[in-house]
């Protein structure tokens, strides 16, 4: 699903395939802006701020937002699309390309000196050249009983976080989701160490937090509910948080690796073993450089069983968990 990395990344696509370049056609398939030609003028740029995308042309800014479904595609005229016609909200087109916005969840035109109606209420960019770490943790302690997992959802306190991001990092520093913020013993290094996730994110097109590009292996507990967690075997949890009922979001954690109330660095006391015992093969080293790149350490090639079982643990190397 789309996060800060996608939207960076979609970001920077539209930038170098439009900017500089004249549109012949627009085409804004929503009521708001169904009349709005942008037609003429020249696109200056995109860029993302969070999970948003800032598209400037002319004296205008086209906000667009990917929510969970959409995709903005690049390509040469004539070219088939690759999404229904139906779903495709925004048409952009220059000479020689075609950009096409498909399921977007957001789409509006201000004028660029009014941005702030549709970016202004974002906290600090995780991938913005104008990041605020002490911004970011100031906003994120202001509701100090509010849940780590929720806070940091908030684009409000920080921006480029999504459900997936956040259930890895949170698994990665042994911080259970439902831990207040105020007790989260060194938030700025969970903070410091999502923002290398992101960046890392952003070099490669296929998310994998483990190292593994093997579909089903890319992460340690999201969307791995009732399954064995990848470092100890026990089941991975998942449960609906959120302070709004209608807008809950998925949370995943270990309760062993995540343990509650937990005070300690990350996976301090812990141990872990990755292995093959999934029948990952060759693909065990990529997990293992995974874990390095989370910041988990080094173990055993053993491993853990598909019932949970565990055999051959070794202590965590902690000479390794420097981090992302």
């Amino acid at each position: 699903m789309p996060e800060g990395d996608t939207v960076f990344r979609t970001a920077a696509k539209l930038h170098r395939e439009l900017s500089g370049h004249v549109l012949t056609l627009s085409d804004l398939r929503v009521p708001q802006h169904a009349t709005a030609d942008l037609s003429g003028l020249v696109v200056d740029e995109t860029a993302s701020r969070g999970k948003h995308l800032l598209t400037r042309v002319g004296p205008w800014t086209l906000h667009t937002h990917l929510r969970m479904e959409g995709v903005w595609h690049v390509h040469p005229h004539d070219t088939r699309w690759r999404r229904p016609a139906h779903s495709a909200r925004v048409v952009l087109e220059t000479a020689e390309r075609q950009a096409v916005g498909f399921w977007l969840g957001m789409v509006d035109l201000v004028p660029r000196d009014a941005e702030d109606r549709v970016v202004g209420h974002l906290g600090p960019d995780l991938l913005g050249p104008d990041w605020d770490t002490a911004e970011a943790l100031a906003r994120l302690r202001s509701q100090p009983d509010r849940t780590v997992f929720s806070a940091l959802l908030d684009q409000r306190n920080l921006a480029g976080f999504g459900t997936e991001y956040t259930a890895e990092l949170l698994f990665a520093a042994g911080v259970r989701p439902h831990t207040p913020v105020g007790e989260v013993a060194d938030l700025e290094r969970v903070v410091l160490r999502g923002q290398r996730m992101l960046r890392a994110g952003v070099a490669r097109p296929q998310r994998s937090f483990t190292g593994s590009l093997k579909k089903g292996e890319t992460t340690w507990v999201f969307a791995r509910e009732h399954r064995p967690c990848r470092r100890c075997g026990t089941t991975i949890r998942r449960e609906e948080l959120g302070e709004d009922p209608v807008r809950r979001r998925r949370a995943f954690w270990c309760p062993h690796c995540q343990p509650e109330g937990a005070d300690k660095a990350p996976f301090e006391a812990g141990r872990m073993v990755v292995g093959s015992s999934w029948g990952l093969g060759s693909g065990g080293s990529d997990l293992l450089r995974g874990w390095r790149a989370c910041g988990l350490g080094t173990a055993s090639s053993r491993g853990v069983d598909r019932s949970g079982s565990r055999s051959g643990e070794e202590p965590l190397d902690r000479s390794a968990g420097s981090g992302v």
